[in-house]
């Protein structure tokens, strides 16, 4: 999501011009983790779209969609949606920080409300998850979700 883009460059969201730059710099799709995973889901003979939107009406698009099974894989970062085992509230402009990773919190429990009301299925992966047993993982949900 944007940064409020009626601040001037002197009120950056950032904490220093190093930091915004960092910040921007972050890939929003085909990261390592989800790259690793893809691999692993192609080896395992499974096929899907690539940031792809699982319902026309949403706004989000899935790191991986299987359309046949209803199945969307997202691919978070643990600062970005706030992992329960990683997350730490960052020192450095941790007011903005906090409501930031709160709001994409609330929008990833949106978009999994609205996927399940449509017998859609979010599976999250984890960045520190393993992609093997990530991709096993999905592999059944999705070959079981294609024959029932």
């Amino acid at each position: 999501m944007p940064h409020d883009v009626s601040k001037s460059s002197d009120e950056s969201w950032a904490s220093t011009p190093t930091v915004r730059r960092s910040m921007q710099s972050n890939r929003s799709r085909d990261t390592k983790p989800e790259l690793l995973l893809r691999r692993a889901l192609h080896a395992r003979g499974l096929r899907y779209r690539v940031c792809a939107k699982p319902l026309p009406d949403l706004r989000m698009k899935a790191d991986i969609v299987f359309r046949p099974a209803k199945v969307a894989v997202e691919v978070r970062g643990c600062f970005w949606h706030g992992c329960p085992l990683h997350y730490r509230k960052p020192s450095a402009n941790s007011e903005y920080w906090t409501a930031k990773i709160g709001r994409n919190m609330a929008r990833d429990t949106k978009n999994e409300k609205a996927l399940s009301d449509s017998d859609w299925l979010l599976i999250t992966v984890w960045e520190h998850e393993d992609p093997i047993a990530a991709a096993m993982r999905i592999e059944q949900v999705v070959r079981r979700r294609r024959t029932a």
